[in-house]
């Protein structure tokens, strides 16, 4: 295998890993910044205001995009099981 085949397989797997985690993050995120700014306005500091809502936005993200992100993985590993056997050991 030579470096550069193997620079190819980890920022691919960097990117995947990326996209993923921002698919769950980047919503959750969002609606923390939406609580944290009621929070301001109202003065109301409970920490349970704005856990509950990010726990429901990310599980809604698992449901809405489970199936997109089990589809990357899938992909990413019949990549690796297609390209691994092809490489040869010089």
């Amino acid at each position: 295998m030579t470096p550069e085949i193997a620079v190819s397989i980890v920022s691919r797997a960097l990117w995947v890993i990326i996209y993923m985690v921002s698919a769950l993050i980047l919503p959750s995120l969002v609606v923390g910044l939406i609580v944290a700014i009621f929070q301001a306005v109202t003065q109301v500091n409970e920490q349970t205001l704005s856990f509950f809502p990010r726990l429901i936005v990310t599980m809604l993200s698992i449901i809405i995009a489970g199936h997109w992100l089990i589809q990357e993985i899938t992909d990413f590993f019949n990549y690796i099981f297609i390209t691994v056997p092809t490489l040869t050991t010089s």
